[in-house]
């Protein structure tokens, strides 16, 4: 089977869904899938993936995970013992085939019970496709490009260039990416042993593997706020402080991307600046944005380089190190490269998305900087979110149809 353990996902995840234990506990929430790439029939498979998430929702943590998860700095002992009796319901997931050769999956219940769904599920259907699409590929090729990119990264000057790995909702396979991750550790080092890698998303292979796992908050942690804070305007203000709440200073890397930059820049205030470490970008132009967010640190009285900006927007490589001697020195920088790593073998990856459409029977959308990114059921919902945060009306072509 392909997931094998409930660790087998984004750190993310779990902070996300600690938060929802403390804070919001009653929410209840939808998510949808959508494949951004046009033409794939993933229908034919959807018995496939049925039976997967059959076995994914088998899963119970044991105790060697649990005791992992105790040994995190910033999770909880009540909420070690809540995952203790944690396990993935079958009820609250709907996958159907279309006649289009798409298929339709739903995700509706208690977010406490369904935030888990969403990577393993992304992970099942990108390696069940290509286990039937390309079941005879030669890694040669894959190990050849990453190769390639390990002596870009090696290369003179670029010894202060962290990246790490945030790929594993759209691995080539489980195998490829535990493969992967193996060989950036020995040629890169691990970054606390001065190497250039940083850690992995992945929990299971943080903890087999000696890496350290990353992750802070999601687009759907913002999102579900629009429906669970007092005023609408007020959201992003919400989230951050609930966040700040939670976690009092620890995993204070801020998500810039859910109205805006504009909005962000309005909303994170001096406050934020200082509570937070940094931020994370992950639509629009990145080094448009690191500028504005050099300029937004000085104007609130915070030295730049004492912050911290994380790229993980479609990053490669090369756009790594445009980035890097860009901003190197006048901010701390780091990258989270995703798809590039993990399915770069030869045939094209799928981009496979499961967003969050409502919230206690509310839309829920975001306002993507990347035209496409934003997907959304409820047009007028959008264009009223977009007035809240005075923004243009919304042109339907950017918007990923549900």
């Amino acid at each position: 089977m392909i997931i094998q353990s409930l660790l087998d996902t984004d750190l993310y995840k779990f902070t996300m869904m600690q938060a929802v234990l403390h804070q919001f506990p009653g929410a209840q929430v939808e998510y949808k899938f959508k494949c951004r790439t046009p033409g794939v029939p993933l229908a034919p498979y959807a018995g496939e993936i049925r039976r997967q998430i059959r076995h994914l929702c088998s899963l119970r943590f044991t105790d060697d995970e649990l005791g992992y998860m105790r040994s995190l700095r910033f999770i909880k002992s009540d909420f070690v013992d809540f995952l203790g009796l944690f396990r993935l319901n079958e009820k609250y997931i709907a996958i159907e085939p279309l006649a289009s050769g798409e298929i339709d999956i739903r995700v509706r219940g208690p977010w406490l019970h369904t935030i888990m769904f969403e990577i393993p599920v992304l992970a099942i259907i990108s390696e069940v496709y290509f286990r039937n699409t390309a079941p005879a590929l030669d890694w040669g090729e894959g190990r050849r490009r990453v190769q390639g990119k390990i002596a870009l990264l090696q290369a003179p000057g670029r010894s202060d260039l962290k990246i790490a790995d945030y790929g594993m909702r759209r691995r080539f396979s489980r195998a490829w990416q535990r493969e992967l991750l193996q060989t950036l550790k020995e040629r890169l080092g691990a970054a606390g042993a001065g190497g250039q890698l940083t850690g992995t998303s992945n929990v299971l292979f943080a903890r087999e593997l000696g890496l350290r796992p990353m992750g802070t908050m999601a687009h759907e942690y913002l999102q579900a706020c629009q429906a669970l804070g007092p005023r609408l305007r007020d959201t992003q203000v919400f989230a951050f402080e609930k966040w700040a709440q939670e976690y009092r200073g620890d995993l204070g890397i801020a998500l810039s991307d859910v109205y805006g930059m504009n909005a962000f820049l309005r909303d994170f205030d001096m406050y934020f600046c200082k509570l937070f470490d940094g931020a994370r970008h992950d639509s629009g132009d990145p080094f448009s944005w690191g500028e504005r967010m050099i300029g937004h640190y000085a104007a609130n009285r915070c030295d730049p380089r004492t912050k911290l900006l994380i790229f993980s927007d479609s990053l490669t490589v090369p756009r790594c190190i445009e980035l890097f001697e860009r901003f190197h020195g006048r901010i701390q920088v780091a990258f989270g490269i995703g798809t590039n790593l993990t399915n770069d073998l030869g045939p094209a990856p799928l981009q496979l998305v499961m967003k969050m459409v409502a919230c206690n029977g509310q839309p829920v959308a975001k306002i993507s900087d990347t035209p496409g990114k934003t997907m959304v059921e409820d047009e007028s919902y959008l264009n009223y979110l977009r007035q809240v945060f005075d923004l243009p009306a919304f042109d339907s072509a950017s918007v990923a149809a549900p």
